[in-house]
């Protein structure tokens, strides 16, 4: 079993979860509930990667995304449009500025922690996309249009980290979701419209 772990290396791994993230996303842009799917398989392998390239922070983030797309399968499914897509909701301008707060105090108590106690190569860079990602997939399993701007913020850091530490099928994949979560917008603003 060694010799054949070796043999596919964990880019094999990384390959897959890099299908299904690109899956996922494409189909929450669609606001398709296949998206989940996807997604459980891809959160279980970055799970295992993060982990094994010392990026706890998002380890444990794919811990919360399990979670938090068991919540969001019945949350979408109460809330289906006559087309059977999901229904795009908006949160106010306070709400979502309590929830930049909160991030921001997520971000700094997991970096410290991360610091103080863990190996980790970059906890400050880990942690904010860590934070953002919890807050963005928050608002995503609840709907709301604003989750493609943080989103938008985790994909641009994630790319720089995941380039400086050699996980580039995963940094390209964070690229691709860059392109996808501004189409994810730009779809869900009409979709709002609607």
């Amino acid at each position: 079993m060694d010799f054949i772990q070796q043999m596919i290396g964990s880019s094999a791994i990384e390959y897959i979860a890099v299908t299904c993230g690109f899956l996922n996303v494409y189909l929450i842009i669609k606001r398709s509930l296949w998206n989940y799917l996807f997604g459980f398989i891809m959160v279980v392998l970055y799970a295992k990667i993060f982990f094994d390239y010392q990026l706890y922070s998002d380890s444990l983030l794919q811990v919360f995304f399990f979670i938090t797309q068991c919540y969001g399968v019945f949350y979408w499914l109460k809330h289906k449009a006559p087309d059977g897509k999901v229904q795009v909701a908006y949160l106010n301008h306070r709400h979502f500025s309590q929830g930049l707060l909160a991030t921001s105090a997520l971000w700094l108590i997991l970096a410290v922690v991360m610091q103080q106690y863990t190996d980790a190569t970059h906890p400050f860079w880990d942690g904010a996309i860590a934070a953002l990602s919890v807050s963005a997939q928050i608002l995503l399993m609840r709907r709301h249009l604003q989750s493609w701007y943080l989103w938008i913020a985790v994909d641009v850091l994630a790319i720089g980290l995941f380039i400086v530490k050699g996980l580039l099928p995963t940094a390209a994949l964070y690229g691709v979701f860059l392109i996808l979560a501004i189409l994810g917008l730009l779809q869900w603003q009409r979709a709002s419209r609607d």
